[in-house]
């Protein structure tokens, strides 16, 4: 097949392509297909947001009592020094 032909057919196959990707882009079925996929991307997204907020309260809570200890400890320092 000459050249000339053969990119006259890729070019016609392109269009053609084309044309029939947009339309099957922009059907019913694709997009409640799209509509589908948005809404478990956003229910994936809720769920990762709720792990992370119970991260973060579990976080605040360890620091809080970390917090509570260290200054339990240095309480006890400092009446022990003042009992010396």
């Amino acid at each position: 097949m000459k050249k000339k032909t053969f990119n006259s057919l890729l070019v016609g196959a392109g269009f053609l392509a084309g044309t029939v990707g947009v339309k099957a882009l922009t059907s019913k079925t694709a997009r409640k297909c799209y509509v589908l996929g948005v809404a478990k991307g956003l229910q994936v997204k809720q769920g990762y947001q709720n792990i992370v907020e119970e991260a973060k309260a579990q976080v605040d809570d360890i620091v809080a009592e970390a917090n509570y200890i260290n200054l339990a400890e240095s309480e006890k320092a400092e009446a022990a020094k003042d009992e010396q």
